[in-house]
């Protein structure tokens, strides 16, 4: 709706003083809200004045037969060069058919919004109707700011998404990295269903967030989802969604993650996690296009680009019957293996790097200085827990640190949580100042000490579990017992 406050300001090219008159008189007639500003009888005139002030004219009305200099589509696509957004109507003397379609496809080509007939006589017998052609210029003023606007969120978006590829841009310059990052700009550019293979903490989900955010899918949505953390009896109902009144206590009905990447991506974390029955359902997803929601017999059509990641041989998987084989080449169109930290060199210190940049500005204080000798214990250190690991190491460092960075202070047990357990010489009277403790609590402190270290370098509690080597029950009975959430 146009306010009351509009004012719509014309541009009349119209060589005619007769048609000149009964166009101003019209449209002053009908709506004081619009107001022709200037009024020019050539092509040549009116391209001076658009060109001195482009945002002065919303609607230029163009007589098509004005005699002298430019003319036609010539004069509209002129026009339109130098102001996209402004609304070119057109008007026409009988002697042209404006039922021919050539003739209204030239101008709609050249960037022309309307066009209508000039009828001879009087005001009231003008343009097919008066207040139809005024509509059509309120329609050409709404079309202009659409257009404005949808440029304006357009750029928007752009800035958003380089925004987001900065903040979550991978680090390092090792043949490793560089290979990696070419796959991405080339995987990118196709629909193909990816599958990232690597340890955990080695940034899968950045990889997924990267190939989605360079794709054509980057203005929809990216949903991510760890297969891991969901129980078994809520998958299906998390990924396809259910309807309103489909079992005891389903009191609305919910989307399920599918639904809500539509037309954009879903990142399947841990997809090895997922149970067989959900494993069935996700592959007829791949196959047909379609989900089926908990309590709806009709199909939903989606269009979803699948990345999944594991860091579990999958190919391994499928021989132990524990991940279906059809799903596995389905999801396995597009192969990524992503290396540990420990095999990309000097990438350890660059990414130290940047961390201690990103967490000092985030806690407002001086980056600090880090001693060479430090930086050797970096990188001969093996990173089990890849560069999540690395990330927390210097969260905690600059936490504890004094504005320097010493050898001492990354040596410190605290800081590389598995240099106690993984060094025979550690020197336990210095460690712990003479004082004693019994076995049992010496035990809970070493136990604790350890599981906070899994936990630190996994993905999951289940992951945790299976790397610790214990049942999940004995994992989550343990952790209660050591007091961990």
């Amino acid at each position: 709706m146009i306010s009351s406050n509009t004012h719509i300001n014309i541009l009349l090219i119209e060589d005619e003083d007769f048609d000149v008159n009964r166009i101003k008189k019209t449209i002053s007639y009908y709506d004081a809200r619009i107001k022709v500003l200037d009024t020019v009888s050539n092509g040549m005139a009116a391209l001076e004045l658009v060109e001195k002030d482009p945002d002065k004219y919303d609607v230029v009305i163009l007589d098509y037969q004005i005699s002298g200099g430019l003319k036609g589509e010539e004069l509209i696509s002129k026009i339109k060069e130098i102001d996209p957004f402004i609304q070119i109507i057109v008007i026409t003397k009988m002697t042209i058919n404006i039922t021919d379609y050539n003739f209204a496809s030239s101008l709609i080509k050249s960037g022309a919004f309307w066009y209508c007939t000039k009828y001879p006589g009087n005001i009231e017998d003008y343009i097919y109707q008066p207040t139809d052609f005024t509509l059509s210029i309120f329609n050409a003023y709404e079309k202009k700011n659409l257009e404005k606007h949808k440029l304006k969120s357009d750029k928007k978006l752009r800035q958003n998404i380089a925004n987001i590829l900065e903040t979550k841009k991978i680090i390092g310059d090792s043949k490793p990295i560089q290979q990696l990052i070419e796959s991405i700009d080339r995987y990118a550019k196709s629909d193909a269903n990816i599958l990232i293979s690597g340890p955990s903490g080695t940034g899968k989900e950045l990889v997924a967030w990267n190939i989605h955010f360079k794709s054509k899918r980057k203005y929809e949505n990216f949903v991510p989802i760890n297969c891991g953390s969901i129980p078994a009896d809520l998958i299906e109902s998390e990924l396809f969604g259910y309807q309103k009144g489909a079992f005891t206590g389903a009191n609305s009905t919910k989307p399920g993650l599918f639904e809500v990447a539509n037309n954009g991506t879903i990142f399947l974390d841990e997809v090895a996690e997922l149970p067989l029955p959900a494993q069935v359902k996700l592959l007829r997803v791949i196959q047909d296009g379609e989900i089926e929601k908990i309590g709806r017999t009709e199909k939903l059509s989606v269009n979803v680009r699948i990345i999944a990641a594991t860091n579990k041989n999958l190919a391994n998987e499928v021989n132990n019957n524990r991940f279906r084989e059809d799903l596995y080449y389905r999801l396995n169109v597009v192969p990524i293996d992503i290396v540990p930290l420990k095999q990309r060199g000097n990438d350890i210190i660059l990414l130290f790097d940047y961390f201690l940049n990103y967490f000092s500005l985030d806690l407002g204080v001086d980056i600090p200085e880090v001693d060479e000798k430090a930086k050797d214990i970096l990188l001969n250190y093996k990173w089990p827990g890849n560069v999540r690991e690395l990330r927390n190491v210097v969260q905690r460092l600059i936490l504890n640190c004094n504005g320097k960075i010493e050898a001492k202070d990354i040596s410190d047990p605290m800081i590389l949580r598995n240099h106690l357990i993984m060094k025979d010489e550690t020197n336990f009277e210095e460690l712990y100042q003479g004082q004693v403790l019994q076995l049992k609590e010496m035990e809970r402190i070493f136990r604790k000490k350890y599981i906070a270290y899994v936990r630190s370098i996994s993905n999951s509690d289940s992951s945790a579990a299976e790397k610790l080597g214990i049942a999940p029950s004995n994992y989550y009975r343990m952790c209660k017992e050591l007091g961990f959430k």
